[in-house]
């Protein structure tokens, strides 16, 4: 049976244990019920928040405060709070829209809603510097490559839209991706969710097999590509 230890010496290793993860990761409450009851860790997370020892991220979410000499205090990484909440609520998540497209180089916009799909249910979480993060549900078929290099150039392609893949996404996709992300790529393609992403994967992947045309500059390279489950 777990046994609540004084809040002090609790709240000592809640800190040690945020001082031996990566650098920016996002903690929750039940990383620490091994060292206390629920009620004594809220407690202890609260203290060491009102203290400045610890930054409440968002709602049950907790990391280390970062200072950068110029810009001051660092917000976490989206990433970091997607792995805090995957973890603690046993979801999958894939990035998704403009933020799958940023993450891949895409486009500079830096949304301050951030969409990952998911295979748990809708909902949005609020952050303490003002992002929105917005879990949506989707089908099983969406999810089959998430948290793959494969899932996250699905969903910036996505959001682009078939006609705006040119020969400048193909170019800078094949760059920016590195010979075991286009492996990924040839493995996932059956996978898309419809023929022209299929075809967009094969393209970056630059499979001399398969048989595509080469892509032209300004125009889209699926054009004559025919879709497949709605997509």
């Amino acid at each position: 049976m777990t046994t609540t230890k004084d809040p002090l010496s609790l709240a000592e290793q809640i800190c040690e244990r945020f001082a031996g993860a990566a650098s920016g990761q996002v903690l929750t409450p039940r990383d620490f019920l091994d060292l206390g009851s629920r009620a004594a860790i809220d407690q202890a997370l609260t203290r060491l928040c009102r203290d400045g020892r610890l930054r409440r991220v968002g709602r049950g979410l907790y990391a280390l405060p970062r200072e950068h000499p110029l810009f001051g205090e660092l917000s976490v990484t989206s990433d970091a709070v997607a792995a805090a909440l995957a973890g603690r609520d046993a979801l999958r998540l894939q990035p998704a829209g403009a933020y799958a497209a940023n993450q891949l180089g895409l486009t500079e916009q830096v949304p301050m809603k951030l969409l990952f799909l998911t295979d748990g249910p809708t909902r949005m979480l609020r952050l303490a510097d003002g992002r929105e993060i917005v879990l949506k549900q989707t089908t099983p078929r969406n999810m089959q490559t998430a948290g793959r290099i494969s899932g996250t150039v699905i969903a910036a392609l996505r959001w682009l839209g078939r006609d705006a893949v040119d020969s400048d996404i193909i170019g800078k996709l094949r760059r920016r991706l590195s010979d075991q992300d286009k492996a990924t790529l040839r493995e996932d393609a059956p996978c898309a969710p419809a023929y022209w992403l299929t075809t967009a994967l094969r393209h970056i992947a630059d499979e001399a097999e398969s048989g595509l045309s080469p892509p032209v500059k300004g125009a889209s390279v699926l054009a004559n590509s025919t879709r497949r489950m709605g997509g």
